[in-house]
C-alpha cells in the first residue's frame, strides 16, 4: 500500500485534498508542475487510501481535525488550501472553521447548492454505488468524470484511476459518498465565513460541479473569483494540469502583489 501523505517542492505551503473514492495519487501529474513553486502535501483523506478506515457516519469535523493534524506535523500555522470534488468541501469547511490557517484557497470541481434534480440524481448515485457491482460503477463514475478523447489516448492513467476505485475500503467509500451526496448544507454554511481570496474552477461539461454551481459559489464567497476550463468534465488536475497549475500561479500571485500594494 502506498504512503498515506507525500511532501515535495519547496515554497509557499500548499496542502492538496482530493475528492471521494480516490487518494494522494489523484495528484500524481499536478504536483510536480507546482513543486518550484509550492512546499506541496498530499494526503490520503479519512477512510481513503492507506488513511484510516471510516465506520459508521462520517462527520465533517473528523476531516478537519485531520487537517489540522497534517498541517501540524508538516510545522506549519497556516498554507493555502487546494480542495478538489468533496476535498473541496473539506476545504471549504476548514477555511470557515479555521481563517487563521488558510492564506488562499482554491476550490476545484466542488458541488454547490445542487437543484433538486442534481440532487436526486447523486442519490441514485449513492443507492447504485451500495448495490452495484463494483467494477460496473467504476465504470460509470470514469465515464462521467474523463472525456471520450482522454479516455483513448490515456488508458494507463484512466485504469490507474479504476484501480484505486476498485481496490476501495466498500464500507468507508459509502461513508464518505454519503457525506458527500448529503454535504451541500456544510458548504452554504460555510461560504459567508470564508475570509479569504478563493478561486473557483470548473470544467465547462461538468456535470456533477457544474458551470452554475462553480458561478454561484463564488458569488456566495466574500472574496472569489470564478474560471470554466472550456471542453472539460470532472477530472481537471488529471487531464489539464497545465492548465490548473497557470490558474493556480496567476491567481496566488495575482493576490501577492495585492497584498504588496497594500
Amino acid at each position: 500500500m502506498s504512503a498515506p501523505r507525500r511532501r515535495s517542492g519547496r515554497g509557499e505551503p500548499l496542502v492538496l485534498l482530493h475528492g471521494v473514492g480516490l487518494d494522494h495519487t489523484l495528484w500524481d501529474d499536478l504536483a510536480p508542475l507546482l513543486e518550484p513553486d509550492f512546499d506541496v502535501l498530499r494526503y490520503d483523506l479519512l477512510g481513503h487510501g492507506a488513511a484510516p478506515a471510516l465506520r459508521g457516519t462520517a462527520d465533517i469535523q473528523d476531516f478537519i481535525a485531520q487537517l489540522d493534524e497534517e498541517l501540524d506535523g508538516a510545522g506549519w500555522r497556516g498554507a493555502n488550501l487546494l480542495g478538489y470534488s468533496m476535498g473541496g468541501l473539506v476545504a471549504g469547511a476548514y477555511a470557515a472553521a479555521r481563517p487563521e490557517r488558510v492564506k488562499r484557497l482554491v476550490l476545484l470541481n466542488t458541488v454547490f447548492r445542487r437543484t433538486d434534480e442534481e440532487a436526486a440524481a447523486v442519490r441514485a448515485r449513492l443507492a447504485s454505488a451500495a448495490t452495484q457491482d463494483t467494477q460496473a460503477a467504476a465504470k460509470v463514475s470514469l465515464a462521467r468524470w474523463f472525456t471520450p478523447d482522454f479516455q483513448a489516448r490515456r488508458t494507463e492513467r484512466v485504469a490507474r484511476i479504476e484501480q484505486r476505485l476498485l481496490d476501495n475500503d466498500r464500507a468507508s467509500f459509502l461513508a464518505a459518498y454519503t457525506l458527500f451526496a448529503n454535504g451541500d448544507p456544510i458548504l452554504a454554511r460555510a461560504a459567508p465565513d470564508i475570509a479569504c481570496p478563493v478561486l473557483v474552477m470548473t470544467g465547462e461539461h461538468d456535470v456533477g460541479s457544474n458551470p452554475r454551481m462553480t458561478r454561484e459559489l463564488a458569488r456566495a464567497l466574500p472574496n472569489a473569483c470564478a474560471r470554466v476550463v472550456p471542453a472539460q468534465r470532472h477530472m481537471l488536475p488529471v487531464e489539464e494540469p497545465a492548465t490548473v497549475a497557470a490558474a493556480l500561479r496567476s491567481f496566488f500571485q495575482a493576490r501577492k502583489s495585492e497584498s504588496s500594494a497594500a
